[in-house]
């Protein structure tokens, strides 16, 4: 900034852009009116700049400040408001690194950027990129301040900004009392002591998870509000209608654009919740499939609504959904897994395939030894060992012995006996009948599974200590043997989808990431490198996670609606996070825990895959290896010597509050990195990364693609599994549909579900995509930017590669019987629900 040492006084002129608040569509009219009425006097709002190189004397060597200046010249783009601003500077301050901003308007605005054209070809211009809502002066406590886009270590930062930098994070992490509003800006710890509702009964008591040797959890993220009046430990709720306005920091609210694309979708959960009135308005009956052809019709015709609906309902927000969706009530997109064949699913192939490429394929592992057995506690459960036998599966291993399988790496099992078990008893006693499954599967040559067998098991009727009662089931093609196959396989994906939805979703991505993204912004300043290598793999995750709690974990929720472990769901999650360790997060370590690789120094990820053709862990390797290369160049650019991360204040602050806060209860785990050296600093940055990205991509997307046609990944069942001579069984050998269909999950809890599940498989509109930024200024040093092109550079590669091998026939699992790509880690995608796509952050 040569040009301003030239003269006494020198002008600067810059652009601010900005973007009014703006009202949602359900908001009612006249309120609509009012606020598009209002409008951002930029006389109303000043900003003033602070010195990165002159401090004010006696002030803390706080930054020089220069005089205050005001908006001017509003040029409105669309959304965006940009206005000019002229600032006086004085020669002898220097270059500034931060400005303040006070809004003296009557409602808050979105600011996006200041732009300061500075007049010496050499620096070009400054870019202070903010993407933060102002709210009016008289709600802050301390002045509202944006730092230029260097990222500078706290050693490094100039001394004028470090007083700024150090107060900022201090009032990020607010003092750990009071209720927090709106513009708080406040990021804190709680347990979830707000999933149950105990004021409207014991039925709503749920326990409190997290603070607890038993219900260990991760931290969310604080609200503040006042304790129930029947349980002080419990967090009081809001009502459902409210759900919108759960605090967060409002930066971490979905943005407008995508609260639009959110709320249009949601509507059809929250309607349905209406369903009894529905029924008693429109005579329409919800609750039995009694074929698959019925079940199609969801998706090609809807559910038609009378004529005068409309006019006979009294529920404002059911009018409204009635008015948008016309005569078509409920009509779904086609699911991709009966696109192209309507009866591929039920295949054995298909069913084995998706522990490879479906919504779940984290949880197949290898068979290490026969029977298999449990890790329950003996005293507790008694013998828990397998009932499997020799004489089941020997004659489908290929002339092998199981011993010759086992060594050769060709025996699989998808194991959800010892989750389950401890819960059947009471999972059991609800409306809910279900068993604790063990699949074991066998790897042939052409690199496909084929399903062995199949062991339900239920505890023992005279008491838990005495062990599991057990049956095993085998494949068959033809008559009543071959129906009674394909519930067992009903009963495994129940557990499947069950275990998928609680655990490898919303506790291994959405729950695990979130104390990651409160001690970011608590410890982490915004010039942080770390900080600008991070927070975009955090975007709308505390939002989400936040609504979740008010309308999908709750006591009652969707989930305990439509997921078999019911009012014990979130409790099944605690007992799991058990045995969550960060370390085994990182995909490579998690393939080799699960047996499905080997390490291989010989290897660009460092591992060998024993099922060559496994989609999510071939895809996955490559993704992993591009984000760690990724990360390696970035943090090798500020870092050049493991003293250097020793002696980093805010990340070793950082590191600890993740440890001994957000997940406090993992506190005393060895197995944490010491963040002592470099490697560390990749490895967790990697790490984080993935979570929050790629792996929750790859279990999320999918959800509608292969679970939105509910036969296929049924989350209930309703009766065990029918005896020889009972009128179920009977059933089976003349109508097997009817009887599978009266089996899984009914039509009400169905159509909630997939409404559900649609939500969440479907990108916005405004999404941003792994290798990508919201702001080409996002970062002022020029390696770390071009390290960033050449990770997109190497994404759009593997997106390539992904669609060659798709197209390998020699490649089975990656189509098919149901001839569906897996493309569920292919980098990019477009708005809406491609089951592909893998956005930067947890978003949804």
């Amino acid at each position: 900034m040569a040009s301003i040492s030239k003269v006494e006084k020198k002008k600067i002129n810059g652009t601010v852009v900005l973007i009014k608040k703006r009202p949602l569509d359900l908001v009612p009219s006249e309120v609509v009116q009012q606020q598009a009425a209002y409008e951002i006097l930029g006389h109303k709002v000043t900003l003033q700049l602070i010195s990165s190189f002159t401090g004010d004397s006696g002030k803390e060597m706080k930054g020089k400040l220069g005089n205050p200046t005001h908006l001017r010249d509003e040029n409105n783009s669309g959304n965006e408001s940009k206005f000019s601003v002229t600032f006086d500077w004085d020669e002898e301050v220097g270059a500034p690194g931060a400005f303040i901003i006070k809004n003296f308007n009557p409602s808050e605005f979105f600011l996006k950027k200041l732009t300061l054209e500075v007049d010496d070809p050499s620096h070009g211009s400054m870019h202070f990129v903010c993407n933060s809502w102002v709210y009016p002066a008289d709600k802050y406590k301390s002045d509202r301040v944006f730092f230029v886009n260097q990222a500078w270590l706290p050693s490094e930062t100039p001394a004028p900004l470090r007083w700024y930098r150090e107060e900022e994070l201090l009032n990020l992490r607010g003092n750990g009392t009071g209720k927090l509003e709106e513009w708080d800006r406040i990021y804190d710890y709680a347990y979830y002591n707000d999933l149950g509702d105990p004021e409207k009964g014991s039925d709503y008591v749920r326990p409190i998870l997290g603070g607890s040797e038993k219900y260990p959890y991760p931290r969310r993220g604080r609200t503040g509000r006042p304790p129930t009046n029947t349980d002080p430990n419990s967090e009081s709720r809001l009502p459902l209608i409210m759900s919108f306005g759960i605090y967060v920091p409002r930066d971490e609210n979905f943005a407008p654009l995508k609260m639009t694309d959110f709320v249009g979708i949601a509507l059809k959960v929250i309607v349905q919740l209406l369903v009894p009135e529905l029924e008693s308005l429109a005579n329409i009956s919800l609750n039995e499939f009694n074929s698959f052809e019925e079940i199609l019709k969801i998706y090609e015709e809807g559910i038609n609504l009378p004529n005068d609906l409309l006019q006979r309902s009294t529920t404002h927000m059911l009018k409204e959904f009635i008015q948008s969706a016309g005569q078509q009530f409920l009509k779904y997109p086609m699911p991709q897994v009966i696109k192209e064949d309507k009866s591929a699913w039920r295949t054995d192939e298909e069913f084995a395939r998706e522990m490879l490429a479906g919504i779940n394929p984290v949880c197949i592992c290898a068979l290490k030894e026969f029977p298999p057995t449990s890790k329950l506690d003996l005293k507790v459960y008694g013998d828990q060992t397998s009932k499997l036998t020799r004489e089941q599966i020997q004659n489908q291993l290929h002339g092998l012995t199981i011993e010759e399988a086992i060594n050769a790496n060709q025996l699989f099992i998808l194991d959800h006996h010892d989750t389950i078990m401890p819960y059947l008893r009471q999972v059991n006693m609800t409306s809910t009948q279900i068993y604790a499954s063990r699949t074991l599967l066998f790897l042939q040559k052409d690199g496909t599974l084929k399903p062995l067998a199949i062991e339900l098991s239920l505890p023992h009727p005279d008491g838990d200590q005495l062990g599991a009662i057990s049956k095993v089931f085998t494949p068959h093609e033809n008559g009543v043997e071959a129906s009674i196959w394909q519930l067992a396989k009903a009963y495994v994906a129940v557990n499947d989808s069950g275990v998928h939805q609680l655990i490898s979703h919303w506790l291994h991505t959405h729950a695990a990431i979130e104390p990651f993204v409160i001690a970011t912004n608590r410890q982490l300043s915004v010039l942080h490198p770390i900080y600008k290598l991070l927070h975009p793999h955090f975007r709308d995750t505390m939002h989400i996670n936040a609504l979740a709690r008010q309308t999908l974990l709750n006591a009652g929720g969707i989930l305990e609606q439509t997921v078999f472990p019911t009012k014990y769901a979130m409790e099944m999650t605690s007992v799991a996070y058990k045995d969550w360790s960060f370390p085994d997060q990182a995909l490579p370590a998690d393939l080799i825990k699960r047996g499905v690789a080997v390490e291989d120094p010989e290897s660009e990820q460092g591992v060998r895959l024993l099922i060559e053709d496994y989609p999510y862990a071939v895809d996955g390797l490559e993704i992993w290896s591009a984000i760690k290369s990724w990360v390696q160049e970035y943090c090798s650019f500020y870092y050049k010597t493991d003293d250097m991360i020793q002696k980093d204040t805010e990340l070793q602050a950082w590191w600890k509050e993740v440890r001994e806060d957000g997940h406090g209860d993992k506190k005393s785990e060895p197995w944490w990195p010491k963040m002592q050296a470099l490697k560390e600093l990749i490895d967790s940055c990697t790490t984080i990364i993935w979570i929050a990205s790629a792996l929750h991509a790859a279990i999320n997307f999918g959800q509608y693609p292969y679970g939105g046609y509910l036969p296929n990944r049924p989350s209930m069942s309703r009766r065990f599994m029918p005896e020889p001579g009972s009128p179920e069984y009977e059933e089976l050998k003349t109508n097997p549909e009817k009887g599978y269909l009266r089996t899984i999950t009914p039509q009400l809890q169905t159509l909630i579900g997939i409404s559900a599940i649609e939500i969440l498989s479907t990108h916005s509109s405004d999404e941003i995509y792994l290798g990508q930024r919201d702001t080409p200024e996002w970062n002022k040093d020029k390696e770390p930017i071009q390290a960033l092109e050449r990770f997109g550079k190497k994404l759009a590669e593997i997106e390539e590669k992904i669609i060659k091998m798709n197209n390998d026939k020699k490649l089975k699992n990656r189509m098919g019987p149901v001839k569906m790509p897996y493309t569920l880690l292919y980098p990019t995608s477009e708005p809406g629900l491609t089951g592909k796509g893998i956005p930067n952050s947890v978003s949804i």
